[in-house]
Order: C-alpha cells, then sequence, then structure tokens
C-alpha cells in the first residue's frame, strides 16, 4: 500500500457489526471507512435504485476529498449499487451485468449451464397464470424462490401442490417489493435473447438438493479465479435453517478440489473483475457429487471473524485491496485458532424477548470467554415477527461467533454464551412459521 494519506474508502451500508472487522484487515491505518447510506435505508420497504443513488451521491459529492473507493458486502441493493457508482465516480469495481448475472438466479443458471454440470434440475414458474404448475421435468420436493430477494426471504420449500399453491400465493403478494426495482436494472442492461421478456418479477422452481452445505469465497484478480476458502454450513437437526457456518472445511481434499474447480469454471463464465464472491453448494457424501446453490456477487460479511480467527485477517482485506488494484492474496492459518464458526442462535415461534443483555454485559461475556464475539439481533421486549430479514421458518435471535481447537471446544463456547445471555421468550407462538422445519 503506497504511503501517504489514507484512502477513502465508503462503505455502502457499514453497519456497527463489520466497522471492527473492517478496522482490524492488515494495514488497516491506510484506509479511512466511510459509511454511504445506512441498513435502514437500502433494505426497508419496496427499493427505489434511482432514489438510493441519488442520496448515495449527495454524500460522495459533499465529501472534501477523494473518493478512493466504492465496496459493500451485502446483497441487492448493495451489490447493484456498488458497479453503478463505481463507474460513476471513476473508482475499481466489477461490472454491473457480471453482478446481475449472479443475483438474478433464473440468468444465473442460465451461465452455469454453459459451463458446469453441478446444479440442479430447474424451471420458471408462471404466477400470471390461474393454475400455476411445476416446470417440466422439475419434481417434488422443490425450492420456490423469486429471481431475486434478501436472505431465504420469499423462498420455501415444497413437497407436494398444496405446498406449490401456498407458495405461489405467497410470494406473488411480496415478490414487488424487490422484483420492481431489480426491473429498473435490467433495463440498464443489454440482455441475451434468452433473457428477453424475463424481467425481475420470476419466480424460480428447483429440485431440492440434498447433503452438507458447503460455502465457497473468492475473488478475481486481473482475470485469474482464486478460492481462499471453503466453509462448512451446518443446519439444526431436521431443519433447512444454519446453526453455524465452520471454518476451514471437514470435507475430503478431493471434495474441496472439486469445489475449487467448478467455483473458478463458474466465475470465470459469469466474468466478474476485481470483486469478491460466495458460492453455495449442497456435497452428497452417498454420491460424492456436489450441486451448486446460489453464487453471491460479494464475499461473506458473516464469515469475516472465521477468517480472522484462522487465517489472522478478516474476509474483508481481499475486497479492499482490490478496491485499490493490489493482489490481496495472503497465507493462510496465521490466526489465533483452528476453527472457527459463526453460530445462529434461533427461536422458531414468535414470541417476545426480554433479558437482553446491555453492551457491557455482552462485552464482560466476551472477555470471560476468549475466542468470542455476540451480536443479539432483537431489542428488549421487541416481537421477533417485527424483527426485519428473517427466513421463512426461524427467527435469529442472536450471532455467537466462536474460535476454538476443534468443534468440541467451537461447541463448549457457545453453549457458555447462550447460558451467558439469558435470553427469556413469552407470549411464544408454538409452531414455528410457515412450515416448521423441525
Amino acid at each position: 500500500m503506497p504511503q501517504g494519506q489514507p484512502k477513502n474508502i465508503f462503505v455502502i451500508g457499514l453497519d456497527d457489526a463489520n466497522l471492527p472487522t473492517l478496522q482490524a484487515v492488515p494495514q488497516a491505518d491506510s484506509y479511512r471507512f466511510h459509511r454511504l447510506l445506512s441498513i435502514e435505508e437500502l433494505q426497508e420497504g419496496e427499493v427505489s435504485v434511482p432514489d438510493l443513488l441519488n442520496r448515495a451521491r449527495a454524500v460522495l459529492d459533499a465529501h472534501d476529498g477523494s473518493v478512493d473507493a466504492i465496496v459493500g458486502y451485502w446483497d441487492f441493493p448493495v451489490s447493484i449499487l456498488v458497479p453503478l457508482l463505481g463507474k460513476e465516480y471513476g473508482v475499481r469495481t466489477t461490472g454491473l451485468e457480471s453482478v446481475v448475472k449472479c443475483e438474478h438466479k433464473y440468468w444465473s443458471r442460465l451461465e452455469q449451464q454453459k459451463v458446469i454440470d453441478e446444479y440442479p434440475r430447474f424451471g420458471r414458474v408462471d404466477l400470471d397464470s390461474d393454475d400455476p404448475q411445476p416446470p417440466e421435468g422439475v419434481n417434488f420436493p422443490m425450492w420456490l424462490k423469486p429471481a431475486l430477494a434478501y436472505s431465504s426471504e420469499l423462498a420455501f420449500g415444497v413437497s407436494d401442490m398444496k405446498e406449490f399453491r401456498e407458495a405461489v400465493a405467497a410470494i406473488r403478494e411480496g415478490i414487488a417489493r424487490v422484483g420492481r426495482p431489480f426491473d429498473t436494472v435490467l433495463d440498464l442492461l443489454d440482455l441475451p435473447p434468452e433473457m428477453e421478456g424475463v424481467g425481475g418479477q420470476v419466480c424460480l422452481a428447483e429440485e431440492a438438493m440434498t447433503g452438507i452445505q458447503v460455502a465457497v469465497e473468492g475473488y478475481v484478480y486481473e482475470g485469474e479465479v482464486t478460492v481462499y476458502g471453503v466453509l462448512d454450513s451446518i443446519n439444526y437437526p431436521n431443519s433447512s435453517c444454519f446453526l453455524r457456518h465452520q471454518y476451514p472445511s471437514t470435507l475430503p481434499a478431493p471434495v474441496i478440489r472439486k469445489l475449487h474447480d467448478v467455483s473458478e469454471r463458474t466465475m470465470r463464465q459469469i466474468g466478474m473483475e476485481s470483486a469478491t464472491f460466495s458460492i453455495e453448494y449442497f456435497y452428497d457424501p452417498k454420491t460424492g457429487d456436489i450441486s451448486l446453490l446460489e453464487i453471491n456477487p460479494r464475499h461473506s460479511q458473516s464469515h469475516a471473524e472465521l477468517f480472522d480467527y484462522v487465517d489472522g485477517a478478516p474476509n474483508h482485506h481481499r475486497m479492499l485491496s482490490l478496491s485499490q488494484g493490489v493482489d490481496p492474496a495472503l497465507p493462510g492459518g496465521q490466526g489465533p485458532y483452528k476453527m472457527a464458526a459463526k453460530w445462529y442462535y434461533r427461536w422458531f415461534g414468535d414470541g417476545t424477548v426480554h433479558e437482553v443483555p446491555s453492551a457491557e454485559r455482552i462485552a464482560e461475556i466476551e472477555r470471560e470467554i476468549p475466542g468470542v464475539r455476540v451480536d443479539v439481533v432483537p431489542e428488549e421486549g421487541q416481537k421477533l415477527s417485527t424483527v426485519s430479514q428473517q427466513d421463512s421458518y426461524s427467527y435469529e435471535v442472536a450471532h455467537i461467533f466462536t474460535g476454538g481447537d476443534d468443534e468440541d471446544d467451537l461447541r463448549r463456547k457457545f453453549d457458555r454464551c447462550v447460558a451467558a445471555l439469558g435470553l427469556t421468550f413469552d407470549h411464544t407462538e408454538p409452531g414455528g412459521r410457515g412450515k416448521n422445519p423441525r
């Protein structure tokens, strides 16, 4: 990194939870971080891309100094705003089309088809039909999801026509919130023939994948695709909801090599440059097969502490280095722990949360249990159904990051944290949300 004044890095959706990990990257004193739009502005209600662009321009134009980078680690609309603003302000980002090819789940599948075989059978569902039907050749059980959604919002696992129709009704009702603004983004691109008339408000059906979930993180620098981490994603028993992400993966070496190969071929086809990515897969240990679930055109901020614990640097480092045209390669295994995990403490029925610890108490817990960081999601007295950005089947009440010597060490620290937090719930409505996965 050149000596001199710190680089002004504008982070779209910069949040308090990620600021410490941004400040923990190598040579962090070479950067000065600025918030560009709040999470609330970006994700509440129906998104207006033109409005968000105007708000961002007002902040950037009022800045007294250079604009050296515009970055982000969230999904739409952040992922879209980065290349749009990057082009306007002359900073290094990947192109808009490469981002949309990842974010639009149907277009993404069409691109994957050209270079790999590791994906499920899929097709579009006609939401305008009086009697929507599963796509030909796509069998139950399957997942229905919009072409674009926040997290797992409006994603439904269905096993028969009754559940299929219920999911279609829910997606019809909610798809416009993100789909309509996504249409305005698609209008900015010269779409290929296979995407003409598809639009942003399309529903995708995919055959359900089975096995172990895995996440692959990587980046593209000067046309070369590099995978720097593979993580295991472990669900709650008999559930589609994450219990924890764990790094590094414990899968066999041949499987890791295959994940690298498929990821590299896919991202070369997508055409990203100077950007990070995260790809989610299923691995079936019975057959040895892998199947690509989805591509995220950004690294996962959820994994930042995990890479810091194990490798000695948060994965934010790669995003920041790429924004400056610097090779982000780092040696692995330089951190204080052999393994790390992000745990999702969940509640599977609606209710009201109490005994939420203060910031001082959380800091005390983090001191008492080495290698732990805690982020409680709801506020004191909040009804869980009012917490934003939750999946279709559960409520996240806390994120607990742990570093340790092995899996048993990680679990002991998680259990101690849950007990120490002492969260209580009343007025709980049993049965979870939608189709209870338990």
